[in-house]
């Protein structure tokens, strides 16, 4: 009776760890899909440096305010964009640090969970041979 009691206890640590592994498997995705979209927008802000860095001397540049286009001094729009691209790398670094922090809590969560697989597997091994006798 004691044993079918230490085995549920077993069990439930088991999906303990199950369940901890799935909550950092999902924080680990979401960390990834922010730095996709951070990607995405440094590559965005880089096209358009690019394309400033093209405009003739005299070109007007204007910027969507609302629905109204507003125009705004070349020197200011490249200004800005570089302000951008400077901190959307430093949320990519960020975003770098965070999923290399959840890569490692994820391997963790995983060799305790194969672990306390493996303990289970030797009670119940161990339970079966008991019983056999």
């Amino acid at each position: 009776m004691a044993a079918v009691k230490e085995q549920q206890e077993f069990v439930k640590k088991l999906q303990s760890e199950r369940e901890k592994l799935q909550v950092l498997t999902k924080e680990f995705q979401k960390c990834v899909s922010t730095r996709q979209q951070f990607d995405a927008q440094l590559n965005e802000n880089e096209l358009v440096l690019s394309e400033f860095n093209r405009l003739k001397p005299n070109a007007e540049v204007f910027k969507l305010v609302g629905p109204v286009l507003v125009k705004q001094e070349v020197t200011e729009a490249i200004s800005t964009v570089k302000k951008r691209i400077t901190f959307i790398k430093g949320e990519l670094e960020r975003c770098d640090k965070n999923i290399s922090v959840s890569e490692e809590k994820q391997g963790k969560s995983r060799e305790a969970l194969m672990k306390m697989q493996q303990q289970y597997q030797q009670k119940v091994q161990a339970m079966q041979q008991a019983a056999a006798k």
